[in-house]
């Protein structure tokens, strides 16, 4: 593992939660999606325990339930890896593979994923979306394409061209925290992705 801090610290959660994953995690979804929605870093007691992006806590359940809504995935909630849960023409991934203290992944830690999200990116075909959950998500992407967050500034369903034909689309991160609060709304998320379907609509 590249993170020595992340490497200790997952080591500490495997004793202490056997079950758990507590590994990189991998993306989830179809190779061949024109959507790519990209969030921060795996849960605790979400991906982390599970072993798939936003599955088995509170932050997956309002995109579960949108990608299903929209017809990105075959059922509306993601509670284990084994569940029978399927996307259509979506990936996910996080910008940090490996769960982070507190949540907080420090740059170096975001740097050193930089190539697995790189990778990620290079794979989309040149009429894909990028959806990035959270300002942070949104600044690895622009990191890993060598592009200013002065020129692309985040915002809530603000949409970006960038320069290789491919588009992103911002939203707040459905974590609990935003969505117990009412940052973020599903009629809030519901707008993003009625960007993202009216954009990959014309592109099809």
């Amino acid at each position: 593992m590249r993170c020595e801090r992340l490497a200790s610290f997952l080591a500490d959660v495997r004793q202490r939660f056997p079950d758990y994953h507590a590994l990189p995690v991998p993306s989830f979804g179809d190779e061949r999606a024109r959507l790519l929605i990209v969030g921060l870093a795996p849960g605790m007691h979400g991906a982390n325990r599970t072993g798939r992006p936003f599955t088995g806590d509170h932050a997956g359940m309002l995109l579960y339930e949108t990608l299903h809504q929209y017809g990105f995935a075959n059922r509306a909630d993601a509670l284990q890896i084994d569940d029978g849960l399927e996307l259509t023409d979506c990936r996910i991934t996080n910008a940090v593979k490996c769960l982070p203290p507190q949540n907080k992944p420090v740059a170096a830690e975001v740097a050193h994923c930089s190539d697995y999200l790189r990778n990620e990116i290079n794979a989309l075909p040149a009429d894909a979306v990028i959806m990035c959950l959270g300002g942070l998500a949104h600044g690895a992407v622009l990191r890993v394409l060598g592009l200013r967050k002065l020129a692309y500034p985040f915002g809530h369903a603000h949409v970006h061209e960038l320069p290789e034909g491919r588009i992103l689309v911002d939203s707040y991160h459905c974590s609990r925290y935003n969505t117990q609060t009412g940052r973020l709304t599903p009629p809030m998320f519901q707008q993003v992705f009625d960007k993202i379907t009216h954009i990959l609509g014309t592109r099809a």
